[in-house]
């Protein structure tokens, strides 16, 4: 397994830049178009919740598992497994707690009222909304761009599956930051940008992976760290990706096409198995 990572490291990575800079696909969508639409936003999102979920749950956990039970037992290597995985959890919960929030579905309203998107926050309020989401942006995407990084290292078409879902993810993210500095400042360019960067710290957190797999190139620290990435994937499609496709459209329609996104999630690993 460990030949293989090394061999994919430079696919993985290009992965991580692809998912990243998806944010500037919706910095141009947001400055392109006077209206979102929502319901495409709710499936895209609702569907990119299902294939993170069944990926992190079925695929990503238990290869975790497998790479741990060999060195550390049945009992142990499984109970290891469960902790590496909440340990994401906690991790991706910690950096909610430390990050203010931002309100994604306020910016929407104004990406459809762009004409009173000045009396209803305010230049100023925009400007910090807009700098605020760009920071927590950027920070959640580090571990989603390490998540991304590990999937492609052990699976080049897993790796794959990520990065589309993740890139899917980050369409909206780079809407949430552009929109409320374009309409604070009157700039494009600056919008555009500030959304570009927030989606860098996605190769960034590739980076970090490809470096700490060099330094510890072994299956125990593999399997610890692809555990936790599945706490992080999961913890994300539940608090970020699930709320969001419901608060932009119908419950019906995120229900379904998560369902929708787990299953053309598992045709493709039955497929490519």
């Amino acid at each position: 397994m460990l030949v293989n990572t090394v061999q994919n490291s430079g696919f993985a990575l290009s992965l991580t830049l692809f998912a990243g800079l998806s944010t500037g696909i919706g910095s141009l969508l947001g400055l392109s178009t006077r209206r979102s639409s929502n319901t495409f936003l709710t499936l895209s999102l609702g569907f990119s919740t299902g294939a993170m979920i069944y990926v992190s749950l079925v695929e990503i956990l238990p290869k975790a598992r497998l790479a741990l039970q060999p060195i550390l037992g049945n009992s142990l290597g499984y109970g290891a497994t469960v902790i590496a995985f909440f340990a994401g959890v906690a991790f991706c919960a910690l950096i909610d707690h430390l990050l203010p929030a931002h309100d994604s579905s306020v910016i929407f309203k104004l990406q459809s009222r762009e004409e009173n998107s000045q009396t209803v926050l305010g230049r100023k309020r925009l400007w910090r909304m807009g700098l605020f989401s760009a920071v927590a942006i950027a920070i959640h995407n580090f571990p989603e761009g390490l998540a991304t990084f590990l999937g492609a290292l052990n699976n080049p078409k897993l790796g794959v599956s990520i990065a589309v879902a993740i890139a899917i993810h980050n369409i909206p993210e780079g809407l949430a930051v552009s929109a409320p500095i374009y309409f604070a400042t009157g700039s494009r360019s600056k919008a555009f940008w500030y959304s570009f960067l927030s989606g860098l710290a996605e190769p960034i957190g590739g980076l970090v992976g490809y470096f700490l797999f060099r330094s510890f190139p072994n299956q125990l620290v593999f399997g610890l760290v692809f555990a936790a990435v599945a706490g992080v994937m999961l913890y994300i499609s539940f608090d970020e990706l699930l709320p969001a496709a419901k608060e932009y459209g119908e419950h019906q329609h995120a229900i379904w096409s998560l369902i929708a996104g787990m299953a053309v999630m598992a045709l493709s690993l039955v497929l490519l198995a």
